[in-house]
């Protein structure tokens, strides 16, 4: 090998390992597609905790059996996630991301023979620093944050792009997907284009990707300026939520009022339920919001919420927060 194609090969090698670096600086989990793939390889880890004696044992003094996906997204449990084996030191679950309801940040570990868990180390990317009830465990979970975002027929938001009916590809990429140009595609739709996605609740820009031509969205009238001097379009994503007023089953009338509606006296009216409870179901975007109840007319804070916040007037106000 002459020096030349010694130093061509060298290079390679280290982009190579930098691109697979890249790609796995999260160490335990991977996303194919809208799957979560967890992958354990015992040489990730040094040591093992029992989960009974909190001993920490060698990784070459354990025997591997089983392995077990263990987080907040099953209670921990030693049992439930099974890994399937992939080789003597490998195994993998995959889960889909639909399995994790709600919530977009979890913390996770391996557990071993249903009884050692696999601890990894301070210098791990996506490493959180364990506790329980507010202590510090001096061990650290793995931290997995599920995408802000996956395409869903029944999601919470619709992006429409109107007319384009010649373009051969439309994309929506924005801050819910890290500005990503491939991965949400849009359908052809009469007149325009189409994407249902299930986004997390929060404050988003994106933009359209028309044939590799990025724009704005011509249909929202909310926008930023980028960085590029041009503008993103921008929304605030909110879910549903329920406010409930228990009691009071001799009132007339029960109104939800608050900073959502201005503090509009009459605008919000709850219905009384057969369980003892008023109630109403309403979306609200992420964020502090402050409401009262009005009940016949008597201005009330929500008896069941401990917390309360001064408006700077004088008057003190219940604190619903949306995340």
């Amino acid at each position: 090998m002459n020096t030349i194609s010694k130093h061509i090969t060298i290079l390679t090698l280290v982009l190579i390992s930098w691109v697979s670096f890249a790609q796995n600086k999260d160490k335990g989990y991977r996303f194919e597609g809208n799957d979560v793939v967890f992958t354990f390889n015992r040489y990730d880890y040094e040591k093992f905790t029992d989960n009974t004696t909190e001993e920490k044992i060698k990784f070459e003094d354990l025997t591997i059996d089983n392995v077990v996906v263990a987080g907040e997204f099953n209670n921990w449990s030693l049992y439930d996630w099974k890994m399937t084996k992939v080789n003597d030191n490998t195994y993998e679950l995959r889960k889909s991301i639909a399995d994790f309801k709600d919530e977009y940040s979890w913390e996770f570990k391996f557990i071993v023979n249903n009884q050692f868990w696999a601890e990894p180390s301070k210098y791990d990317a996506n490493i959180k620093l364990a506790e329980r009830k507010g202590s510090s465990l001096n061990v650290y979970n793995l931290k997995m944050d599920i995408k802000a975002a996956i395409p869903n027929n029944n999601g919470n938001v619709r992006f429409r792009l109107r007319g384009y009916q010649d373009a051969k590809k439309v994309i929506v990429a924005g801050s819910f997907n890290r500005w990503n140009e491939n991965d949400f595609q849009m359908y052809k739709i009469e007149n325009g284009w189409e994407l249902k996605l299930n986004i997390k609740p929060g404050e988003y820009e994106y933009r359209f990707i028309v044939d590799g031509h990025w724009m704005e969205d011509p249909s929202n009238p909310s926008k930023v300026t980028n960085e590029f001097g041009e503008f993103n379009s921008y929304i605030n994503i909110g879910k549903y939520v329920t406010f409930l007023l228990k009691g009071y089953s001799n009132a007339k009338q029960v109104v939800l009022a608050g900073s959502f509606n201005d503090w509009n006296e009459s605008d919000i009216k709850m219905e009384k339920g057969d369980n003892g409870y008023w109630r109403y179901r309403m979306p609200l975007p992420a964020g502090k919001h402050y409401y009262k109840f009005i009940i016949d007319g008597n201005w009330t804070l929500d008896p069941e919420n401990p917390i309360k916040e001064y408006d700077g007037q004088g008057n003190i106000n219940s604190v619903f927060m949306v995340k």
